[in-house]
């Protein structure tokens, strides 16, 4: 009976072959990595394929420890990479099913040539482990990957809040900061901070909050509000309330929200003329 070392090599021997075969049947209309038509693109993928075989083939020669140890930092760099997080995870999953049926039918054309000398039992033994091997990357792979996808997406849900909160200079020592969209109590902290910085940084002594961009106010969005009007009165910055719509101004009656002591007007435009600001 051959040893397993004896499939290892066999198998080591055809990694650039397999590789190579399953790039050529690989469907082209995939969306995502798959579908790459970039040289560079296509290069770094059928590399990444290849370093796949050269660790999997590694099953037949070490323990599934060692095997397992030595393989988590392909997974890791491979759910990581942005053009696999940029294609659906079905479609990954896919291909590694597809790289499974490769290796149970490159075993069995190695156990027909060597019909004689394995066993009908260790060739059962090989297939198991590839299944169970492959579903084992599978769940790693899935795991990595979806963590991968949700740090990402935090990161820029993160750059977006930061994004959205922009001091802007209109005249010297006088600056805007108009809100869009809903005020989250995450977004609001955001907004607290970067409103102090960089009203600081332009040494600002009047800001205008424009709320003409949010849909509604509720007690929550006025409390953050006024903390932040709060902060930067601390800091020798005088502020406008600017877009009260109709709405606003309707729904903060019915929740007894007052504007005591703070410049508010209709529209940014109307609080400019009042102000007598002459843009930059």
């Amino acid at each position: 009976m051959l040893k397993d070392q004896d499939l290892f090599e066999y198998l080591s021997a055809r990694t650039w072959k397999m590789t190579e075969d399953w790039y050529d049947s690989l469907d082209k209309n995939k969306a995502g990595v798959y579908g790459t038509n970039d040289p560079d693109k296509v290069t770094l993928l059928k590399e990444q394929n290849h370093e796949f075989h050269i660790r999997f083939c590694a099953m037949f020669q070490q323990g599934e420890r060692d095997f397992m140890s030595d393989f988590q930092d392909w997974i890791e760099t491979i759910a990581k990479d942005e053009a696999h997080l940029d294609t659906p995870i079905v479609e990954v999953i896919g291909e590694f099913f597809r790289t499974q049926q490769q290796y149970l039918e490159e075993i069995g054309a190695y156990a027909l040539a060597h019909k004689e000398e394995i066993s009908h039992e260790t060739l059962m033994d090989w297939t198991t482990a590839v299944v169970q091997t492959i579903s084992k990357v599978i769940v790693e792979f899935t795991d990595k990957n979806s963590k991968a996808a949700e740090k990402r997406m935090n990161s820029q849900q993160q750059m977006i809040v930061e994004m959205s909160a922009p001091v802007i200079l209109l005249a010297k020592k006088t600056g805007m900061l108009p809100l869009i969209g809903e005020i989250t109590p995450h977004r609001s902290e955001i907004m607290f901070e970067k409103a102090l910085a960089q009203s600081s940084k332009h040494n600002l002594e009047k800001l205008f909050i424009d709320l003409s961009g949010v849909p509604l106010i509720d007690t929550m969005v006025a409390q953050q509000v006024f903390q932040l009007i709060k902060g930067l009165e601390i800091i020798g910055v005088q502020v406008a309330l600017s877009g009260i719509s109709p709405v606003i101004a309707q729904t903060a009656v019915q929740l007894g929200i007052k504007f005591i002591d703070i410049e508010v007007y209709n529209t940014l435009a109307q609080a400019l003329k009042q102000n007598r600001v002459h843009l930059v």
